[in-house]
């Protein structure tokens, strides 16, 4: 049974190395979400896992950004797909 290219929500912790995901939710503090935001993880935004076990470097809008575990956990991402 084959599953939507977009069914499943995970931490970007979680995302494997080398994947893409869009931003679809940040938990946590009005101060924390703020902060992603001007760091370029807002809604919506397109995000590279590049590597990294924690920090976990992470490719957004042209910039490479380390994120601590806490970080990536709280950044929730829905798995791109590039199929045609």
């Amino acid at each position: 049974m084959s599953r939507p290219p977009f069914s499943t929500l995970l931490p970007l912790c979680q995302l494997p190395a080398g994947e893409t995901g869009r931003v679809r939710e940040l938990e946590g503090n009005a101060h924390f979400c703020q902060r992603v935001r001007e760091l370029g993880f807002g809604e919506s935004a397109l995000v590279t896992k590049i590597g990294g076990g924690g920090p976990f470097v992470c490719a957004v809008n042209g910039a490479r950004i380390a994120l601590s575990h806490a970080a990536a956990k709280s950044i929730i991402v829905e798995p791109f797909s590039r199929r045609a």
